[in-house]
């Protein structure tokens, strides 16, 4: 078991020390936190909590975005998840993040969602993102 241990913590040190991992602060009715781990190029897995609420109406989304357009300065992205515990269902973003600072680890982001299942409705958000270990 401690062999176990120990090779998940190496394992899980090495990911997080090559891998780009980014934080999000989303603004809107629901404001929402989330944190994304990019795989390859093109494929951003986000986990996302809802903030400024009681523990009750927490809700947590899962998506996977996949960025459509790449550049230097902003990234387009659209992709597809869930919803659960609070307004549960399907969830469908589509986003734009920018850079348009000279270093290339901080930028904001808008993101357009439609969430549907047991209440239907369009989310709009704006606000801030932080990309760790940008080179």
């Amino acid at each position: 078991m401690k062999n176990f241990l120990l090779l998940l913590i190496f394992l899980g040190t090495s990911t997080f020390a090559q891998a780009q991992w980014t934080t999000s602060f989303h603004i809107s009715n629901r404001p929402f936190v989330g944190v994304n781990k990019q795989l390859g190029e093109r494929w951003l897995p986000e986990f996302r909590v809802d903030v400024d609420n009681s523990f009750d109406y927490t809700g947590l989304e899962l998506v996977v975005n996949y960025i459509f357009v790449k550049k230097d300065s902003y990234q387009f992205y659209g992709g597809l998840g869930g919803r659960a515990n609070y307004y549960s269902g399907v969830v469908i973003p589509a986003g734009l993040n920018i850079y348009p600072f000279e270093n290339k680890s901080f930028g904001f982001q808008m993101e357009l969602a439609g969430v549907v299942g047991e209440l239907s409705y369009l989310r709009g958000s704006t606000g801030i993102r932080y990309r760790f270990n940008k080179n």
